[in-house]
């Protein structure tokens, strides 16, 4: 393995039809990016709307040469949700399984264990293999001296490790954006559409604490892991995700490609995307084994 390639994540918010499409689209004609995950990953009231608009999306990306990979729900609560795992899962094409049932469903062909799934160990990481593993997204708390140990036991396994993006620490069964708004889960109004990347969250100080975005709740910083090439590769990193944003994708992926590609160093990665317009600030605690919301260099 000489070549670290780069994918872009599931979108975790609540964007309309009209803006999938045409940010896909971007993204197909644009970016520069090998694989792209697609799909409803948080709030199966969300699939109806947005499940139109997915075959457009995948033929357009594929037609473009990117490899597209249905994601599945994480936390399912429905029949409706169940029955998409299912659908997904027992279809012939490669699916990332974010809910262990996605793997069951899967009957040994390849999958992707996203980041949702509790894989915190080499063990573990191994039993899916054998269920059919063959990508794993570590979850983003995950220290990459584990990360390591599980990719130097497991050689064969792609690591891809959660490198830009606002951190997915959690779903619920509550949504906290509907409370937020004085409405119930059921009769939400789909309020989550007002936050395109998802609606702050303080501390009774007024300190920027997290996001909610529906029943998940991510970091309020940005997760950003800028190791160069040869860094990565030393710790058996084989891919690296980028989370979808609000912001200009098309110039983050950019950014990346050309560190994993050796034409920029971690300072300059670092320093164009502060120049972007973040929802937060920069951190990358979880990897060095400190809290999340840290950045090293400070």
């Amino acid at each position: 393995m000489s070549k670290i390639e780069l994918s872009l994540g599931p979108n975790f918010f609540n964007w309309s039809n009209e803006k999938l499409v045409d940010f896909y689209a971007r993204i197909a004609d644009e970016a520069p990016v090998e694989r792209v995950y697609i799909g409803e990953v948080i709030c199966g009231k969300r699939m109806p709307f947005n499940d139109k608009v997915w075959p457009e999306i995948y033929e357009r990306l594929a037609n473009a040469g990117k490899t597209v990979v249905f994601s599945t729900i994480a936390l399912p609560v429905t029949v409706r949700d169940r029955k998409s795992i299912s659908a997904l899962s027992e279809d012939g094409e490669l699916v990332e399984a974010n809910d262990i049932a996605g793997v069951h469903k899967r009957s040994g062909q390849p999958f992707v264990g996203g980041p949702f799934l509790n894989i915190y160990n080499e063990q573990t990481a191994k039993v899916l293999m054998n269920l059919g593993m063959e990508t794993f997204c570590p979850p983003v708390e995950l220290p990459m001296k584990s990360v390591e140990a599980i990719a130097q036991a497991l050689p064969d396994l792609t690591i891809e490790l959660f490198a830009f993006g606002r951190l997915p620490l959690a779903v619920s069964g509550r949504c906290y954006h509907a409370r937020a708004h004085k409405l119930h889960k059921d009769n939400c109004q789909f309020i989550c559409d007002r936050d395109p990347d998802g609606m702050d969250v303080t501390t009774l100080d007024d300190q920027k604490f997290l996001a909610a975005n529906g029943i998940q709740t991510l970091s309020h910083s940005v997760q950003a892991i800028t190791m160069n090439r040869d860094e990565l590769l030393t710790k058996g990193i084989g891919r690296l995700r980028l989370s979808p944003q609000d912001i200009d994708m098309v110039a983050v992926i950019e950014i990346y490609r050309d560190l994993v590609d050796g034409k920029i160093e971690s300072a300059e990665a670092e320093a164009r995307l502060q120049g972007l317009p973040l929802p937060g600030a920069l951190a990358n605690g979880y990897v060095t084994g400190k809290p999340g919301h840290l950045w090293q260099a400070d």
